[in-house]
């Protein structure tokens, strides 16, 4: 299905969002969802086509960078600490990549602001992709063209889901010396505002996404014995279950900072219930409420909020910025995960799933 999302609405403000549809409809539609899907991801297609395969170094590592909403604007005096904080961390971390989950741009000229905080990944040659944020086909391209845009940037690995709802749909595996899979990166493009003004708010993961998902997981659990293939997920907005976590459950385990509410969709599409039924997705890891960097086990799951790694084009009172990592260990279905923040002090170094135990 094409994407015709009406990219000429005005961006949402957040208070207002928040006040409007922190309680309606968090249940939304995704009760009779899992049956339909399920009888399509049944048919199991044996043809994964992944953008990029990496490769775990000589000590069995992968190491992720994430940054998100960076809200650059080119000529912009205030994004320079935005991409004094991006070529820092990279120098720091050296990573095998790095995952953007949206908001890259705020403003005018969008392809110059997109060049100019994605081209140190370019000059230090380390391969990139992007899920797209709610704000980035806001202003004078679409998303569709800011996409494109994107993908001509050296060393960008993004390639894009055709049929599907979105543009910033992909997939990534980690493979040993042997070329055997050992995990998946999946990035969703979470949209911008739903179309349908009844269940006005933030954009949702579509059907036909979701139904994509289950089928490369399905194809990776079929190739892996049949077991779950370990992967974690990207995206910008958060699903609904990071607000059931917070407001309505107790049992959970928490770590890092909570400076606003969760801001999802208004509706449930169902992707957290189909990630726990295919059983290979880690962590959700997402952007978008840039007071938040926290970790969060809930229902065995992992809800991961990267660090703002922006600047004063837009509001942040979680200082310094910064950016979360993840590395991955060949043969291990954890990870490690930590903050590198602006200035080069490390936060919540932490090992996954051992209690979050510190490492």
């Amino acid at each position: 299905m094409k994407n015709n999302r009406n990219n000429s609405k005005k961006p949402m403000n957040r208070r207002t969002f928040l006040k409007n549809s922190a309680l309606m409809g968090l249940t939304g539609i995704a009760a009779s969802f899992p049956e339909r899907i399920r009888a399509s991801a049944s048919r199991v297609n044996t043809t994964v086509e992944a953008t990029k395969n990496f490769r775990f170094d000589s000590r069995g590592k992968f190491k992720i960078l994430q940054f998100t909403d960076t809200h650059y604007i080119s000529g912009d005096p205030r994004s320079e600490q935005a991409l004094k904080n991006v070529c820092e961390i990279l120098d720091w971390e050296k990573p095998d990549v790095v995952i953007h989950t949206g908001d890259i741009i705020f403003g005018e000229p969008a392809e110059a602001s997109l060049c100019e905080i994605l081209s140190p990944m370019s000059e230090r040659k380390i391969p990139f992709a992007v899920a797209l944020g709610n704000h980035d086909g806001q202003y004078d391209k679409n998303r569709k063209e800011v996409f494109d845009i994107v993908k001509t940037i050296p060393y960008n690995i993004n390639k894009g889901v055709e049929g599907i709802y979105g543009d910033s749909n992909d997939l990534f595996t980690v493979n040993s010396s042997d070329g055997k899979t050992h995990y998946v990166l999946y990035l969703f493009d979470s949209g911008d505002t739903c179309s349908d003004l009844d269940m006005q708010g933030y954009d949702y993961i579509h059907f036909d996404q979701i139904e994509w998902y289950r089928k490369q997981s399905e194809t990776f659990r079929y190739r892996n014995n049949d077991k779950p293939l370990p992967a974690l997920a990207f995206f910008h907005i958060p699903v609904p279950e990071f607000t059931y976590a917070l407001r309505y459950e107790t049992h959970r385990i928490f770590k890092g900072n909570l400076g606003e509410d969760p801001c999802p969709p208004s509706v449930n599409s169902g992707l957290f219930v189909s990630m726990k039924e295919r059983g290979d997705v880690k962590a959700i890891i997402c952007g978008h409420d840039h007071n938040n960097d926290y970790a969060m086990k809930w229902r065995g799951m992992f809800l991961i909020y990267g660090r703002f790694s922006g600047c004063d084009t837009v509001y942040n009172d979680l200082k310094p910025n910064g950016a979360r990592l993840f590395e991955l260990t060949e043969g291990e279905e954890g990870f490690r995960s930590w903050i590198r923040l602006s200035g080069g002090e490390i936060t919540q170094d932490l090992l996954f799933p051992d209690a979050y135990r510190t490492y």
